[in-house]
């Protein structure tokens, strides 16, 4: 032999030694682990999902919209009569009461007029007086005794007439409330109709918003809501007092208005505020999530866990909220519905499930 072949012959003798050695330590499967292994492949291959057993529930169905807040009450304040301005009684955005003064034109001439005519009126009655004492003793015929009486009915009708004329030279408040800015000043003149200021009655005020007209059934005056405004964190509370019986033709909406307490006159007429209204309360109502309905052609399915299998139910939803959704028909309390793995699950599929 030469080197080459003895070193190769070498080498082989010390590897089988060496697997002689190794072979009665390496482990060894049994026949149950075998049987095991096989047994526990099947079911690690198995979905594992989510799933929640349907329950009932308070629902309330709500609409959420937009509004704008109106004072109760408002009006602008003008003049009816031509005059100069002898008196401001009012500041700017501060509380009148019904029947304050205002305002106050120059009475000189009218009060003037009336003193002329409260002359006249004593003389009258002193001519009126004497004619009927000639009367009852027929010194004088009954036509000249009207004649008189009406002279002086006819001054005390002009002395009326100038009294409602000088009222107007008072404008006053014709409710109680809050003033706007004034457009006059002391010593300007005004012509008939010139702006003096606006009056708001903001205590209580109002909130007008539309809802869809679909709803219109579901709306009664004295229903609850709530709203927010920009501004303040709190919810403030309203009444429904009025719906417009009309429907708008361009927006299929009803207008609605409710009243609201603002004591503290936190509310300002023009703020733009989110309304929630109640339209119904539903004692007993199924809810599921949302990601649990399927869309189909023909109508909306979800996925049951029944007797370790998967099956399906066509169901009819209702009211949607943030993240659930209302199941009207094709669930009973107490299905368990799979509400993750939807799009890896087929009917008569076995899963494990993790009810949550």
């Amino acid at each position: 032999m030469n080197k080459s072949v003895k070193r190769i012959l070498y080498i082989v003798i010390v590897l089988v030694i060496i697997g002689l050695i190794a072979y009665p330590k390496l482990p060894m499967s049994t026949d149950s682990e075998t049987e095991n292994s096989q047994a526990a492949s099947p079911q690690s291959q198995e979905l594992t999902v989510n799933a929640m057993v349907v329950g009932t529930e308070s629902l309330e169905n709500k609409v959420n919209v937009t509004g704008s807040l109106i004072a109760d009450e408002s009006v602008v304040l003008n003049s009816e009569l031509s005059g100069k301005v002898e008196k401001i009684s009012f500041r700017e955005g501060e509380k009148v009461k019904k029947g304050d003064i205002i305002v106050t034109l120059n009475d000189d001439e009218i009060l003037a007029e009336i003193e002329k005519l409260q002359f006249t009126k004593k003389l009258n009655e002193d001519n009126e007086y004497r004619q009927k004492i000639l009367l009852e003793k027929e010194a004088i015929s009954r036509e000249e005794y009207e004649t008189a009486l009406t002279t002086l009915n006819t001054v005390k009708s002009e002395i009326k007439v100038l009294q409602a004329r000088l009222s107007k030279h008072y404008i006053k408040a014709p409710f109680s409330g809050i003033t706007g800015f004034r457009d006059v000043a002391e010593g300007s003149y005004l012509n008939p109709g010139a702006r003096i200021t606006e009056l708001y009655k903001v205590n209580p005020i109002k909130l007008e918003f539309k809802i869809p007209s679909k709803y219109i059934s579901l709306v009664n005056n004295g229903d609850q809501l709530t709203f927010e405004v920009d501004g303040y964190e709190e919810q403030f509370t309203g009444k429904i007092y009025a719906v417009e019986p009309l429907i708008d033709p361009q927006t299929r909406s009803i207008s609605i208005r409710a009243k609201a307490s603002n004591d503290e006159n936190k509310l300002y007429p023009g703020q733009f505020a989110r309304v929630s209204l109640t339209l119904e309360t539903i004692p007993n109502a199924l809810m599921i999530p949302t990601e649990a309905v399927i869309p189909e052609l023909n109508g909306k399915k979800t996925f049951l866990y029944k007797n370790g299998k998967v099956s399906t139910a066509q169901i009819t939803t209702g009211i949607r909220t943030e993240d659930r959704i209302q199941v009207t028909s094709g669930l009973n309390e107490g299905d368990t519905v799979i509400t993750t793995g939807i799009l890896q699950v087929r009917p008569e599929m076995s899963i494990n499930v993790t009810i949550k």
